[in-house]
């Protein structure tokens, strides 16, 4: 079981796929079935209970649109 919990802001991500390159775990994916406001497919998370909360995924973000919280 993990222990972290990533929250991502839809809103702000632009899909640059940054996120998803750098997650040792691979649960993070860019969304194809929703679009943004700026028209941006976002990422987003499956499989939420194998994140370590490392952090990664928020550090490398250009948008601060991740936030990684410890349970």
């Amino acid at each position: 079981m993990g222990r972290g919990l990533v929250k991502f802001d839809d809103e702000r991500c632009k899909g640059c796929e940054l996120c998803v390159s750098v997650c040792p775990v691979k649960i993070i994916r860019i969304d194809q079935t929703k679009i943004n406001t700026k028209g941006y497919h976002a990422a987003g998370t499956q499989e939420i209970e194998k994140c370590i909360g490392c952090g990664n995924c928020a550090t490398i973000c250009p948008d601060g649109a991740i936030s990684v919280y410890i349970k």
